[in-house]
């Protein structure tokens, strides 16, 4: 399965991402910012990265723009449950999809399945 990077400030959201994807057989990596993220990402490849929008120290959308730049084939998961914040990441919505917040262990699981698909397709594999 893949090694999933997770930021989010939010410690039962967080145990809650972690579980649902330790379920699913991926290895995950929880931080609690981007700033944390982008320390970790240097240090070891990830086949996806799940971040909240809204985190201090290095916000989301920051973050992923960080991201694009510097792992253009690491695929985005990106939590929000605010418009403005969702607003502000629509410039980057073609590189990385949005997950809403509130969302349900299925809709996760969905999500990352359709992010980890879109990197294989990249790769050059089918995805299933």
């Amino acid at each position: 399965m893949a090694r999933i990077l997770v930021a989010e400030t939010d410690v039962p959201v967080r145990e809650f991402i972690r579980r649902v994807l330790l379920q699913r057989g991926h290895e995950v990596v929880v931080v609690n910012d981007g700033a944390e993220a982008v320390v970790k990402l240097a240090r070891l490849p990830f086949d996806l990265l799940l971040a909240d929008v809204a985190m201090p120290n290095m916000d989301g959308v920051e973050l992923s723009l960080k991201v694009a730049r510097d792992f253009p084939d690491l695929p985005m998961l990106m939590m929000s449950s605010d418009t403005i914040q969702r607003r502000r990441s629509h410039d980057i919505e073609n590189l990385i999809v949005i997950l809403q917040r509130p969302f349900t262990m299925v809709a996760l699981n969905d999500a990352v399945e359709r992010a980890l698909g879109v990197n294989a397709v990249a790769a050059g594999q089918p995805a299933d």
